[in-house]
């Protein structure tokens, strides 16, 4: 490995910014490394899809001087539509259709000066905690490579935990940021409803559920990023409250004693992983030293009806989806043009009335409610990020059984009768079942984040989640700053040549 290699993989993105500005590394220098990287272990790994590499080089020269000027990054291939390039949404229909022109998101990360090398693997329409799309195959977990990296920003945690890039985009509807953290060993911070761009052509993303942001080694990666992205853009329904400071400095400072309520049981009453739990214990013993105060608490929602209202949600936007691809391709959309699954979770959503549709939105809107009042009494909730540990790549695909299943309502349209066999259910739960504590803050439009605070007995990363009062980046951002000098992670890499 060589000395500017060697940079890429061990130096956050805003210190290689900093070498950049003082003429100990160029740009140019850092990009050819990460295509080096990318070049030689990405086939085994396959977080990158969408290919670059011209466009950067033709750019490097002359890069906007912004927070990151010179630091190589990835694109999500989901919800970051760059001019000329598919945003392909890991579908094939819409990877064969050029973007027309740049999202705001992406207008503001070229904003900071980062050199732009692709777009990262993602599952169809992100729409699960694994990315193994059939257009592009799975992306692997670089700390043991039979593993998922989880999803859906899964390729971005990947490529950031191989080394090709230290900080890259992601977004998170249901954990999608948490998540892939948690299982690569990240950092990942989930922005309140309304704090980020989604325009020109999106008002919001699954109905406030989703917010992008990064996925990166260190706290200030995410600050300076979140600093450089928030903020409203033309035509937005709502925007956050803002700061006082920017979440940079915020994120340099030890904050006051805060109350921190624990919970480490499934809110739906599923399993969870010893070491899952003990990871959030131990969490909570750190926090003691450091000065906070611990109470074991759960959140007083109802976890299952929470469930149900975000899954409610998730099958309707996903027959809405179906529906844009059913007018690009003039006509019913089959196997050609998207996933069994993704074509049956349609179907279900196909089912559901306006009015049951208006019902779980409305349970959203109490949710959130019942958060703030929670709020008044604790300063953030602690959980695990995740109840069981990362898949094994292929576990969570369904049977041949499943898929005979599948077709065959598919083609009899008979989804009525396939809902009261239990098969949804069942596909519902075991997804769920392994991420259970994160949709919480997407339903409430709080933001959370993930702190990779503990490593398996296995040798796997695994995250503790935190969960604060709506538009509170700034107390995230700053917990997680201390957690990161008093327990520092960024010396913990996976072993990938």
């Amino acid at each position: 490995m060589g000395d500017i290699e060697r940079l890429l993989t061990t130096v956050d993105g805003f210190g290689l910014a900093e070498l950049v500005r003082a003429g100990d590394v160029t740009a140019a220098e850092l990009l050819e490394a990460s295509i080096g990287r990318i070049e030689r272990l990405d086939p085994t790994v396959n977080s990158v899809v969408q290919r670059m590499f011209n466009e950067a080089r033709s750019r490097v020269g002359h890069l906007p001087e912004g927070p990151f000027a010179g630091v190589p990054f990835l694109l999500k291939d989901l919800n970051c539509d760059y001019k000329g390039v598919p945003t392909s949404r890991g579908n094939r229909v819409f990877n064969t259709i050029p973007a027309p022109h740049d999202n705001v998101l992406v207008e503001r990360f070229k904003a900071t000066g980062v050199s732009i090398v692709g777009k990262s693997n993602t599952p169809e329409f992100g729409l699960k905690a694994i990315t193994e799309p059939e257009l592009f195959g799975p992306s692997r977990n670089p700390w043991n490579l039979d593993q998922t990296p989880g999803g859906s920003s899964g390729g971005s945690a990947a490529a950031v935990a191989a080394g090709f890039v230290p900080v890259a985009a992601a977004g998170d509807g249901g954990g999608s940021i948490r998540i892939p953290a948690s299982y690569c060993g990240l950092f990942g911070l989930k922005p309140s409803r309304g704090r980020m761009p989604l325009g020109p052509d999106v008002a919001e993303a699954w109905f406030g559920a989703a917010q992008p942001l990064v996925v990166s080694w260190s706290v200030r990666d995410t600050a300076a990023m979140l600093d450089a992205l928030h903020g409203i853009d033309i035509g937005a329904p709502y925007a956050a409250p803002m700061v006082p400071m920017p979440y940079l400095d915020v994120a340099a400072r030890d904050p006051e004693p805060l109350r921190i309520a624990l919970s480490t049981t499934s809110p739906i009453g599923t399993e969870v992983d010893p070491e899952n739990r003990a990871a959030a214990v131990e969490a909570g013993e750190l926090l003691e030293s450091l000065g906070h105060e611990i109470i074991e608490r759960d959140a007083p929602v109802d976890g299952q009806a929470l469930a149900s209202a975000y899954m409610t949600m998730y099958f309707g936007d996903v027959a809405a989806t179906m529906a844009d691809v059913e007018q690009i391709v003039g006509r019913r959309a089959g196997s050609g043009d998207a996933e069994l699954q993704t074509l049956a979770l349609a179907a279900i959503g196909r089912t559901i009335s306006a009015g049951e549709f208006a019902q779980a939105l409305k349970f959203w809107g109490k949710t959130g409610r019942q958060m703030g009042r929670f709020f008044e009494e604790v300063d953030l909730y602690l959980t695990p990020t995740t109840a069981l540990p990362a898949a094994a790549i292929g576990e969570l695909a369904p049977s041949p059984r499943d898929r005979q299943q599948i077709a065959a309502a598919l083609k009899l349209r008979a989804w009525r009768a396939v809902l009261k066999t239990g098969l949804i259910d069942d596909m519902v739960e075991q997804n769920l079942a392994r991420t259970p504590f994160t949709q919480l803050a997407n339903v409430s439009g709080l933001p959370a984040m993930s702190v990779p605070l503990h490593i398996h007995s296995d040798g796997m990363p695994c995250g503790v989640q935190f969960i604060g009062p709506y538009g509170r980046e700034d107390r995230l951002l700053g917990l997680a700053g201390q957690l990161e000098r008093a327990a520092p992670w960024s010396g913990r890499r996976p072993e990938l040549l």
